[in-house]
C-alpha cells in the first residue's frame, strides 16, 4: 500500500471514529451529557475542531515525509493532499450515514434542496465545498485570539472575554438539520463565532492605538458597523494629533482602569468594571 493512501484511509478512519464518539457521549447519561455539552463549547469544542479540521491537515503532511524518507518534500504534499481526500471522503460517508438514521429529517423540508432549486444542484454543492477553503484561516483566527490578544489584556489592559460566550455551537439541537444541512450549519456556527470574537477584540485594537477616522469616507461608511467608533468617537481625518491624544485622554481612564473599545459594556456598568473581565 502506498504511503498517500494509507495517509487518507487512516484519516477516513480517524475521521468517522471521532464523529461516531462525538454521537455517542451524549448518550452515556447523565455525565456524558455534561460531556457533550462541554465539548460543544470553548475551549474543548477547540479540541473537537482541531481533531476535525486542523489535525489531519498537520499529521498528514508529517506522516508523508516520514514515510518517504527519499522525497520528504513530495511526500508531504501528497500526504497533505490524502489527508484533506480523507477527510473530505469522511463528510461525505458520515452525510449518507446520518440522513439514512433520519428517515423522516432527510424526506422532509432540507436547505440543500431548496437551494438547490434555487441556484442549481452542482453550483450549489460546488460553492459549500469551495468554503472549506476558509477552514484553516479560521482555525489560524482562533489560535491567535489564544496566543495574540490575551497578553494585551496584561500589557496595556484591554477587556478580557469569555470564549465560551462565543466560541460554541448549538445548531445540532434545531430539529430537522440532518446529514448535508447539519454539517455546514455546524461549520457555520463555529466560524461565526470566531470570527465575532475576533472583531470584538479588534474594535479594542483599534481605538486604543488608533483612533482617527480613515480618509476614504466609503471606507467609513462600509467599516462603521464592524468599527462603530468610527462615528462613535474617532477623530476626523483631517484632524490633528493633539485632537488624537485629547481623545485618547477622554476615553481612556489610566492606570488601574480597563481600556475599552469605546462603546464597550464596560464603559457603562456601574462598577466600572466589564462583566467578561
Amino acid at each position: 500500500m502506498s504511503p498517500s493512501l494509507a495517509i487518507l484511509l487512516v484519516t477516513l478512519g480517524a475521521m468517522l471514529a471521532g464523529a461516531g464518539v462525538v454521537h455517542l457521549i451524549p448518550r452515556l447519561g447523565r455525565a456524558g451529557r455534561a460531556l457533550s455539552g462541554a465539548l460543544c463549547r470553548a475551549p474543548l469544542l477547540d479540541v473537537v475542531i482541531t481533531y476535525f479540521t486542523a489535525g489531519p491537515m498537520i499529521a498528514g503532511p508529517i506522516a508523508g515525509s516520514m514515510l518517504s524518507p527519499e522525497t520528504p518534500v513530495l511526500g508531504a504534499g501528497l500526504g497533505l493532499l490524502a489527508a484533506v481526500l480523507g477527510q473530505v471522503g469522511a463528510v461525505m460517508v458520515w452525510t449518507v450515514l446520518h440522513e439514512l438514521a433520519h428517515p423522516e429529517a432527510r424526506r422532509g423540508p432540507r436547505i440543500v434542496h431548496t437551494l438547490n432549486r434555487k441556484v442549481g444542484r452542482v453550483r450549489n454543492h460546488a460553492a459549500v465545498w469551495w468554503t472549506a477553503w476558509a477552514v484553516p484561516v479560521f482555525w489560524v483566527i482562533r489560535v491567535a485570539q489564544y496566543f495574540v490578544y490575551p497578553p494585551l489584556t496584561w500589557l496595556v489592559r484591554l477587556p478580557k472575554y469569555r470564549a465560551e460566550e462565543w466560541i460554541n455551537v448549538s445548531r445540532h439541537k434545531f430539529r430537522g438539520l440532518v446529514g448535508h444541512d447539519l454539517i455546514w450549519c455546524l461549520y457555520c456556527d463555529w466560524m461565526t463565532g470566531v470570527w465575532s470574537l475576533g472583531g470584538e477584540m479588534l474594535r479594542n485594537v483599534e481605538s486604543f492605538w488608533c483612533p482617527i477616522r480613515f480618509d476614504s469616507a466609503k471606507k467609513c461608511e462600509n467599516c462603521r458597523v464592524d468599527y462603530p467608533d468610527i462615528e462613535g468617537g474617532w477623530v476626523a481625518a483631517d484632524a490633528d494629533m493633539e485632537a488624537v491624544t485629547r481623545v485618547l485622554d477622554e476615553r481612556y481612564p489610566g492606570p488601574g482602569g480597563t481600556n475599552a473599545w469605546f462603546g464597550h459594556p464596560v464603559r457603562v456598568t456601574v462598577e466600572g468594571r466589564s462583566p467578561e473581565a
